[in-house]
């Protein structure tokens, strides 16, 4: 049997093809394929079990702000189809969503579990074929129809998606086949640190820190969280991401520097001052900076020298010593973990290699991209996913339009 279309990849990317495409086209006949016997697992574990489906962001010349790699091929796809789009279409079908006050949007369930189950009735509804434990061994195209071999024999279609994610072995099928793969290297992980600064205080947080890498321009700003092995929260996550390639040359091992503060060396010096001449009696470590947790500000103040000292027998040297602890602290990074189970890379197929009106292949007729098998990525907070949506959707329209032609 010739199918329509092939979805290589059982994720979100995926299945909103495939979903999207039925939809245009009932009389489609479609197969998605998955290599695990899991499907949507990324949807399933993304926000804490909750599914961060996308970010409150309408503005798309904002939103590529978000995309280290990607942001200027994903500025046309997003004015066709952005998180308002995507929040409006599983309200449709019967999933409404919430924004958070930092932009998250989820489903009023906050259950991923609500996603998972749409897009698996859906399916069921418009006949889409669905087999687990099934990996694409090889692809080729012969007289305009694509032949994708698995264990169980070959399959043909008239066109492919592919949605695989981070899967090294579709990489180097594709690169086998002539397009250009970019080295993959992961995004979005945590900074392995060891200092004293940092022990015994797992779970404590600043709500708006900057940290920098030294010697670089390459910044972010954000809620910083202490970890058992380091430093975790959206500061650290969005800096490994837009120095992904950087960290991965020197194998993970750097400089940063952080503000706890977030506000910069005068600012602080000044609050101190002041405090020095309203509140002269009172210990400085009894009296943390605003957004600081008591056990980390006297940790700090430890590091600083500072025992049961007041504001006004502060010495000078001790006094620059805080402030510079509070917005210059100086920690050597040695490694990396990876975010709880979101594992994000970036690399994958190059983005010289696709036509980002159609999503598809410019050397190959019928052969489509969508999700994290691209050089494309981003910060957290569901802007992967929305990717993953738009993409999707432009090569379903892309799709649709052959077929009914």
């Amino acid at each position: 049997m010739l199918l329509d279309l092939i979805v290589i990849g059982g994720g979100a990317a995926g299945f909103f093809t495939a979903i999207r495409l039925a939809e245009q086209v009932p009389s489609s006949r479609i197969l998605i394929l998955e290599k695990s016997n899991k499907l949507l697992s990324k949807v399933k574990v993304s926000g804490g079990g909750r599914c961060n489906v996308t970010h409150a962001c309408f503005d798309p010349k904002e939103m590529i702000d978000h995309y280290p790699r990607g942001s200027q091929e994903l500025l046309g796809p997003f004015h066709r189809f952005l998180c308002g789009d995507m929040m409006e279409w599983l309200e449709e079908r019967g999933v409404p969503t919430k924004i958070e006050s930092d932009g998250r949007v989820f489903p009023v369930t906050d259950r991923s579990q609500t996603i998972i189950d749409c897009f698996l009735e859906i399916c069921s509804q418009r006949d889409i074929m669905i087999r687990t434990s099934e990996a694409m061994q090889s692809l080729s195209y012969e007289r305009e129809t694509w032949v994708v071999s698995t264990l169980s024999g070959n399959l043909k279609a008239r066109r492919v998606m592919i949605a695989t994610g981070s899967t090294p072995s579709v990489w180097k099928i594709l690169g086998a086949m002539g397009l250009k793969i970019t080295p993959p290297v992961p995004s979005l992980f945590t900074f392995n640190i060891k200092h004293r600064l940092l022990e015994g205080l797992m779970g404590l947080s600043v709500p708006a820190g900057l940290i920098r890498i030294t010697d670089s321009r390459i910044q972010a700003e954000g809620p910083i969280l202490i970890t058992h092995w380091g430093l975790s929260g959206p500061a650290v996550l969005r800096l490994s991401a837009w120095a992904a390639r950087e960290l991965n040359e020197v194998d993970y091992a750097f400089q940063i520097s952080v503000d706890w503060s977030g506000q910069g060396r005068a600012a602080v010096s000044e609050i101190l001052e002041q405090r020095r001449h309203e509140h002269g009696r009172k210990k400085v470590k009894a009296f943390p900076l605003e957004g600081f947790a008591r056990r980390f500000w006297e940790r700090i103040c430890e590091q600083s020298g500072i025992r049961e000292e007041n504001f006004a027998s502060l010495s000078r040297q001790k006094f620059d010593r805080l402030v510079g602890l509070v917005t210059e602290c100086r920690l050597e990074v040695s490694g990396k973990s990876t975010f709880k189970e979101e594992f994000v890379t970036c690399g994958g197929v190059d983005r010289k290699e696709l036509d980002f009106k159609t999503m598809q292949s410019k050397q190959f007729p019928g052969l489509y991209f969508a999700g994290e098998v691209i050089d494309i990525d981003a910060i957290t907070g569901g802007f992967n996913f929305q990717a993953a949506w738009t993409e999707a959707y432009i090569a379903a329209e892309d799709m649709a339009a052959h077929l009914e032609s």
